[in-house]
């Protein structure tokens, strides 16, 4: 039997936002990813067999809502009154969610999407491998440095201005 619709908001909707947050960043983008999400679910929910496993359904819902919000940005502009004088200080995540959300969203496609849909997602490498159309030794390769880059952002003893020679992303 089917759970019902609203433990499933409940049981998977930090997820779902880990995912969204992971692939836009933080703010109202994912915000309205989720909330996309859920609704695209509710309306799908009825179809649904039995032995669907709900939470990587619910990922994979969340992947394309995040595509159709990422190829929204790119139809339109951003306008801003000003432009900021100093840039947030990145370095500090105790302060809030918003550093972890900052340097994942600068990761390069390929080590934020592994990073978002393996570590926040939950899912497979084999999964990941078929949401981003990569192989699974690949994707477990780029989760791997997408991990190690945050660890290295993230940490007092990482490197201001970007990754040491010898690490170039191809």
């Amino acid at each position: 039997m089917m759970i019902p619709f609203e433990r499933a908001v409940e049981q998977h909707g930090a997820t779902v936002l880990r995912v969204c947050r992971a692939v836009l960043g933080p703010g109202p983008d994912a915000d309205d990813a989720w909330s996309e999400t859920f609704l695209a679910a509710l309306r799908a929910w009825d179809g649904l067999s039995e032995d669907t496993n709900v939470e990587a359904w619910l990922v994979r819902v969340a992947q394309r809502k995040a595509i159709d919000v990422t190829r929204a940005r790119r139809r339109s502009a951003v306008p801003t009154e000003t432009l900021p004088e100093v840039e947030p200080d990145r370095r500090d995540p105790e302060a809030d969610d918003t550093a972890l959300w900052v340097e994942v969203a600068a990761l390069p496609d390929r080590q934020r999407l592994a990073v978002a849909y393996h570590y926040f997602g939950g899912l497979s490498h084999v999964e990941t491998a078929a949401l981003t159309g990569s192989a699974p030794a690949a994707v477990r390769r780029a989760a791997a440095d997408g991990i190690g880059k945050l660890r290295q952002r993230l940490t007092a003893g990482g490197t201001q201005k970007g990754e040491p020679r010898g690490h170039e992303e191809k």
